[in-house]
């Protein structure tokens, strides 16, 4: 049985992994970690990172870039293998996890869905093909308590996008300022903040007289939670490096 850390444990999707564990022989949470200390819960939740006394084989983290520093530090200090499934780094966030992957194990993804990281994969496939000639725009939609836009997942599919057409496109998220034509080296990202919804991204590649549109939408909490489980028990037995969705498939 997988011994894990969950920080995040009180927010949404913290709560969907610790039902989704609950419901498995292979999973236990060991200790949970939130701002708020949630007697309710099933297993002991602390604060701090710090404060932890248990033993896991892993932690996984959907909770908020502010807690990033201390776990990384954590992590390197208890050897411990880091699932990181928060949004909304900076770039600077982004080279300390890579310096930890330096040392530890460390598992980090924009989106913990199979269906989304195909979608990348066929978002990518796209742009080889219609690149040259179509404009690309990302719609991405969530619930109304998200913090950060645009979502993780849709800089993930703008960077796979980026990286196919082999050279440097620039991202746009607000066009209501600009008096002038779209320019061909654009990705347009759009951001919708509304009612319950748990995540949807549709990509749009428009050309001459026709335009083709990738899309996903998630049902359910419950994918990324299996998601962020599935890639725990992948990453505990790994050696010290930086793994995502695309080694956890392949």
């Amino acid at each position: 049985m997988l011994k894990m850390i969950l920080s995040g444990c009180g927010g949404s999707m913290g709560r969907a992994i610790a039902a989704c564990a609950a419901e498995s022989k292979d999973y236990e949470i060991v200790s949970g970690i939130d701002v708020k200390e949630d007697s309710g819960s099933a297993f002991p939740v602390v604060q701090k990172p710090d404060e932890i006394t248990a033993d896991a084989d892993v932690l996984i983290d959907f909770s908020n870039p502010a807690l990033l520093d201390s776990l990384l530090r954590y992590g390197i200090r208890k050897n411990l293998p880091l699932v990181l499934c928060t949004t909304g780094y900076t770039k600077e966030q982004i080279a300390r996890i890579h310096a930890a992957a330096e040392q530890i194990p460390v598992f980090y993804s924009g989106n913990m869905s199979l269906g989304v990281n195909l979608l990348i994969e066929l978002a990518k496939k796209a742009a080889k093909v219609l690149g040259g000639s179509f404009d690309i725009e990302i719609i991405e939609k969530h619930h109304n308590r998200k913090l950060d836009a645009p979502s993780g997942t849709a800089l993930m599919i703008a960077d796979g996008i980026s990286s196919s057409l082999g050279k440097e496109m620039h991202y746009v998220y607000d066009r209501h300022s600009q008096r002038k034509p779209r320019e061909s080296s654009e990705i347009g990202i759009h951001s919708v903040r509304g009612g319950t919804i748990v995540g949807e991204h549709d990509v749009i590649f428009a050309g001459p007289q026709e335009v083709l549109t990738l899309s996903h939408s998630a049902q359910s909490r419950d994918v990324f939670a299996m998601g962020a489980l599935n890639a725990a028990q992948f990453l505990a037995s790994k050696s010290k490096g930086l793994y995502s969705m695309s080694d956890l498939l392949n």
